[in-house]
Parts: C-alpha cells; sequence; structure tokens
C-alpha cells in the first residue's frame, strides 16, 4: 500500500507492524496508521486507495526529520474530521536571510514536499493542508475538494511553492494567507475554482513578495457568502505588498460585490504613520472578466497594470478609490460582441477614479460602456497625467473631471460614433482647477461648467 525511500533511493515495502498498515478502503478508519508512518519521517509513498481519516495528522519536523508524501495521482484521504487533514509545524521564526535559521531548520526541518495526492472535505470544517514554521513547504499536483479551505498558510512560514495543483469547490478560501507572516511565496501553474470564500486570500499578517502567475482563478465567490475576489488582497490588521499577478485567466461570476481582484490597503500603521497604504503591486499580461469588477483598488499606493485584456464588469472594469502613484497603460477595456450577447444591457464597464492622485493613464483602450455617466471618471482626483488613451461609442461624457484639479490630458481620441448616440461632450470639465488639455481629437468636443 506504501512505501518508504531510503537513503541508497531504492523503494523498499516498510517493515511495520500490522496494526501500522493503513487499510486504504474508504471505510476504515487509518488515521492512526498514516499517523505512524509520518512519525517515521522519511518519504512516504500512498499506494492506490482511499485513506479516510478523522483527526488531523500532525507532521512536527523537528521530530520526524526531512518529510515527503507521494500518492503518485492515486492517492485519496477524505477528511471526516474538524481541522487540516495534513498539518505541518516547523520552529522556522527568522525570515529568509541565512543569518537568521537555526540549525535544525537545514539539518532536519527544511522543504517538506506533498506530491500528487487528493483531500477530500467530508466535515463541514475539514480543511487540506495547513503550514505553521514551516520553510521551504513546497505542494505540487495537491488536489484538495469539497473542504473548508484548500491551503491554509498560518502564524509564520517561509519560502513556499505551490505549482500545479487543484483547489476546486471548497466552502472557504483556495490558498488562505490567515494573519501569517510569510515572504516569498509563488503559485504557478494552479487550478484554483468555485471556492465560495474567494481563490487566493490574504488577510492581516505580513505578507511581502507574493507571486500569482500562469494561474486559471474563477469563480471563487457565491451570492449566499460574503463578498470577495478570485485573488483577494486585504491589509486590514496587516500588510501585504510586493505582489504580482501575471498571466493569469481571472473571471466569473457577477455575484453581489465580487472582484477579480480586489486590493485593500489601508492596514497596519508603519513607522507611526498611520494613514499608510500599502501597494506595491503589479498586474499584467492577464484575461480579467464577467464579475461586477475586475480591478477594485482601494487605499493602494504603487501599483503596474499593464498588458491585460478586460471585459464584462457588470459595474466597473477598473475602480480606484483614495488611491496614489498608479501608472496605469496599454490595457483594453473592450465590449467584444461575442461575451456580451444576452446580457449587453446588464454589463456597464468603465474606469472610475476618486480621491486619487499622482497617476498615469497611458495607452488606455476603452470602447462600449453603458449605463455610467461617463466611460472614464475623475471625481476629486488631482496630479493625472492622461495621454494616448482612446474612448469609443460609450453611453455619456467620454472624460468626465469632475472637482479634480492639476491635471495633464494630451494626445487622446474620444468620439461617439454611434448612430442613435445621446448629446454628451467627448470631454467635460465640471468644476476643479489648473486642468491642461492640448492635441486631443474630440469628436463631440469639450464642455466646461
Amino acid at each position: 500500500m506504501f512505501s518508504r525511500l531510503p537513503i541508497c533511493a531504492l523503494f523498499i515495502t516498510a517493515a511495520l507492524p500490522i496494526v501500522a498498515q493503513p487499510a486504504g478502503d474508504g471505510r476504515t478508519d487509518d488515521t492512526a496508521a498514516v499517523q505512524h508512518l509520518l512519525d517515521a519521517g522519511g518519504a512516504v509513498r500512498f499506494g492506490r486507495g482511499t485513506y479516510r481519516l478523522t483527526r488531523t495528522l500532525e507532521v512536527d519536523l523537528d521530530q520526524t526529520g526531512f518529510v515527503s508524501l507521494s500518492g503518485d495521482g492515486v492517492a485519496r484521504f477524505v477528511m471526516a474530521g474538524p481541522g487540516p487533514a495534513f498539518r505541518f509545524k516547523g520552529t522556522h521564526g527568522g525570515t529568509a536571510a541565512p543569518q537568521t535559521f537555526k540549525p535544525e531548520v537545514w539539518e532536519r526541518q527544511r522543504t517538506p514536499m506533498v506530491d500528487a495526492i487528493e483531500i477530500v472535505g467530508d466535515h463541514p470544517e475539514a480543511d487540506g493542508i495547513e503550514a505553521v514554521g514551516t520553510m521551504q513547504l513546497t505542494l505540487t499536483r495537491v488536489v484538495v475538494r469539497e473542504a473548508r479551505h484548500g491551503v491554509r498558510l498560518a502564524v509564520r512560514n517561509r519560502n513556499v511553492i505551490l505549482s500545479e495543483c487543484h483547489l476546486y469547490h471548497n466552502r472557504g478560501v483556495g490558498v488562505f494567507y490567515d494573519g501569517v507572516d510569510l515572504h516569498q511565496s509563488t503559485i504557478t501553474g494552479c487550478h484554483i475554482s468555485y471556492n465560495a470564500g474567494g481563490g487566493v486570500v490574504t488577510r492581516g499578517g505580513g505578507v511581502r513578495n507574493l507571486h500569482i502567475g500562469n494561474c486559471d482563478i474563477e469563480s471563487n465567490m457565491t451570492p449566499e457568502a460574503p463578498p470577495t475576489a478570485n485573488v483577494l488582497i486585504d491589509c486590514t490588521g496587516g500588510s501585504t505588498a510586493e505582489v504580482t499577478i501575471v498571466g493569469c485567466t481571472i473571471q466569473h461570476n457577477p455575484s453581489p460585490g465580487a472582484a477579480n481582484v480586489r486590493f485593500i490597503g489601508r492596514g497596519k500603521p508603519y513607522g507611526g504613520d498611520e494613514s499608510v497604504r500599502w501597494g506595491h503591486l503589479t498586474i499584467a499580461d492577464n484575461v480579467l472578466s464577467d464579475v461586477e469588477i475586475n480591478i477594485d483598488l482601494q487605499h493602494v499606493r504603487g501599483a503596474v497594470i499593464t498588458g491585460n485584456t478586460f471585459g464584462v464588469g457588470y459595474q466597473h472594469d477598473l475602480r480606484a478609490v483614495d488611491c496614489s502613484h498608479l501608472a496605469i497603460g496599454a490595457n483594453t477595456f473592450d465590449r467584444n460582441p461575442p461575451y456580451y450577447r444576452g446580457k449587453s444591457e446588464a454589463v456597464k464597464g468603465g474606469l472610475v477614479f476618486r480621491d486619487c492622485s499622482d497617476c498615469t493613464l497611458t495607452g488606455l483602450h476603452v470602447s462600449g460602456v453603458r449605463g455610467h455617466e461617463a466611460a472614464l471618471l475623475l471625481e476629486a482626483c488631482s496630479g493625472f497625467n492622461l495621454s494616448g488613451c482612446t474612448l469609443l461609442d460609450s453611453d455619456g461624457v467620454g472624460l468626465l473631471l469632475r472637482n479634480s484639479r492639476d491635471s495633464l490630458v494630451t494626445g487622446c481620441r474620444i468620439a461617439d460614433r454611434r448612430p442613435d448616440r445621446t448629446a454628451a461632450p467627448s470631454i467635460r470639465i465640471q468644476g476643479g482647477s489648473g486642468n491642461d488639455l492640448h492635441a486631443n481629437q474630440t469628436a463631440q468636443g469639450v464642455e466646461t461648467r
């Protein structure tokens, strides 16, 4: 049913008492037998079968020494009790800097691995995998479904990698950074879908260097749960920064208040500064669609958003409130007909900036905004630089500056070419001061109120 990999790197059947042999028949409680294997440490390989668990399997790395678990894609663990099926516990309390490591971390604990197993929840509070105090936790080809949270990272961890994992249809979060102090984590090549509490979620804690790449992240929300996002970064009570979201498809579904990417940057004060706004965020080369708000930025300082395609934002494609130092350019926000059949009137799209300052918008292509007073709204903003943007065939005004100041608009093309267009100018300046417009092509003119 299983084998262990000794130092000589040959697989042999472990010579363990019969009482320690897991049945893997889906009926027998295999908790004690599997725990016995884990306590022995080393490389444990599970054969084809369904291993029923009724309590959390604890992997105390300082006691077991190095541990790796593998199921070759044919081992299923059914978690029939509360808590995680597997909890990895280490003692690393330092950073990723070499001088902060205790000897036992390198000698006994580093790089616990889980590969090619499936975990299925069979209890309302069952989770997949939890990690505390680990260094270089590596999860590959892991499936977690029908649980609460797929992967929960808590207290403190360092250098975590999730690759080629499938976190599907869980009641909570796919990958949950739960008040954790964690620098250097990478999520790559994963499917994270239909998790009701969000796809990748950070709440509180202190997270840095979070990289999400080449993943499919879909429909991690439900109307029955509080509003969340496919990727939710919530700094409230903590801080998260140095985040990249690159090369992903992030989409579905229009649950109330949900977003594809939501970053809430107002968090724990830093250096006595109560007004700190966290950010240091890059969102690049993604496909984002089919939610209420595609990207929702609140209290963020420092973000680059470029090379993305946006569509089917039921309320907005991009909304930014109380943000600064945003560089947004070379994205498309388009009403592509195949994606709007049967729901055209319900989808508004459009870009809104409120109470934002010192932002650069370059090369935006916006088309077909519906039901808003403007395709691009700057309200109570200052210090914006708009250049080379194209705003086409949208309801209302193309560009509206309301009570905004000290902004520059140059080289933009703004036109509503629809034969049934409503009477609205291409640009409207309403209140504010110190705004300059130069070399713009405005088919419906400029209005100042």
